[in-house]
């Protein structure tokens, strides 16, 4: 599901860098963040004297998904004591008003001074461009504290830009730059401190992987998954379609091939198996399909599972990257998962508060985290299972890829449970 795009994110967010859109943005960016840290929220207040100027840069950030807030209760009764008007629109435009320059400082000091906003966005109308000096004077004068100040002059203002660039201002000369600098500065995040391996956990893969093997097959795979701490749903093997399974029905059957990375696809998997006749019958066309579309695969038997329900699946990827090393995925499961495209990418390892981030970011696992009111899923030992599942970084011999698909997520407090997956080693 991932590609090279992804990968760099990934990097970039890992190591506390931010990315930008536009090679503008490159060079006006700086000025915004540096000396400062990310920070813990990301609340921008707006205000502005030229209406249409300034939405050209909230409405970018509407896209991008930065929140942009109203003036807060105690912002409008500090300005109301200086009869300084303003409305609770999220964007502050004080029109003509604005032009004075004893209002635009009270309203620009009061917001940098709020701690309804972590940022500030001032929009500067024409005046920037024919009255420098007095239109800008207000922002070079204000008390910006620690608190991000963003300007940008519409329309382009050359000089007034000069003299904010001089006092370590952050001005703008286009909406999409202003924009994607917030943007980038919203994404932002501290660099990540390196996660120590789980040396119980990672010793016992080895015993699981035993002789070196480029594909393992899924019941192989499963025993890695496991010994690392991702639960794994009971099985057994048949090696004959009137075999026995001694589970519990309804059951699932499967391929078992390290051959074949897509049961699916390959017509090798049948599923709500309600009894020991269905049984038969299933195991046998599924080697019946198998053979005629994989006559050289590799078959190690039929291998049957209890089913598992849950309130979601996801699906749980690893891959070691030529570039960047390696990097777990976490996304919604099942046989679509490639076609939506909603994941999370961190570079592996990661602990269990950074695994419940990616959590949080994968929209269609908003299924499980009480959406609407629906019943939460197990969100915590999701978390775990994908702290878990990226100790693959330090498994010996080099895991080259993997992946649990679908892992089932039940209700909160009971656990999830893997279904399905493969490794693959490095050769």
């Amino acid at each position: 599901m991932t590609g090279a795009d992804d990968m760099a994110d990934a990097f970039f967010r890992a190591h506390g860098m931010l990315r930008v859109d536009l090679l503008e943005t490159l060079f006006e960016l700086p000025a915004l963040v540096l000396g400062r840290r990310p920070a813990a929220r990301h609340r921008v207040a707006a205000m502005t004297t030229t209406g249409g100027g300034a939405a050209s840069v909230v409405d970018r950030l509407g896209v991008h998904g930065v929140e942009v807030v109203a003036p807060s209760d105690s912002v409008v009764e500090t300005l109301a004591k200086q009869k300084i008007a303003v409305s609770r629109a999220r964007l502050i435009d004080l029109t003509l008003a604005g032009a004075r320059k004893e209002i635009y400082s009270a309203v620009l000091n009061a917001l940098l001074a709020s701690d309804h906003c972590d940022l500030v966005l001032a929009v500067v109308g024409s005046s920037a461009q024919y009255q420098p000096q007095i239109a800008i004077e207000p922002i070079l004068e204000a008390n910006r504290g620690d608190k991000p100040l963003a300007v940008f002059c519409a329309p382009q203002a050359d000089a007034s830009l000069a003299l904010m660039s001089e006092k370590g201002v952050a001005g703008f000369r286009t909406p999409e730059a202003c924009a994607d600098a917030i943007r980038a500065w919203r994404d932002w995040r501290a660099p990540l401190t390196a996660i120590a391996p789980d040396a119980a956990h990672v010793a016992a893969t080895r015993g699981a992987i035993g002789a070196r093997r480029r594909l393992l097959d899924e019941t192989e795979a499963a025993r890695v998954f496991e010994a690392l701490g991702v639960p794994i749903a009971r099985s057994q093997i048949i090696t004959a379609p009137d075999q026995a399974a001694g589970l519990d029905f309804p059951v699932a059957a499967k391929i078992l091939s390290p051959d074949i990375a897509h049961k699916t696809d390959a017509g090798g998997v049948v599923v709500n198996i309600a009894d020991a006749r269905e049984l038969k019958q299933a195991a046998s066309a599924i080697l019946e399909r198998v053979r005629a579309k994989h006559p050289e695969a590799r078959v190690n038997g039929i291998l049957v599972q209890c089913m598992e329900k849950g309130l979601a699946e996801v699906i749980l990827g690893y891959r070691r990257d030529p570039q960047v090393g390696p990097v777990v995925v976490l996304g919604v499961g099942g046989v679509l998962a490639e076609i939506y495209r909603d994941f999370a990418v961190r570079l592996a390892p990661v602990g269990p508060e950074a695994a419940a981030r990616m959590i949080e970011e994968v929209r269609g696992l908003a299924v499980i985290r009480g959406y609407r009111g629906m019943p939460r899923g197990d969100t915590a030992a999701l978390a775990r299972a994908v702290s878990a599942f990226s100790q693959l970084a330090f498994v010996q011999p080099r895991v080259a890829e993997a992946e649990v698909n679908p892992l089932i997520v039940r209700p909160e407090g009971q656990g999830v449970v893997a279904v399905d997956g493969l490794l693959v080693l490095e050769a």
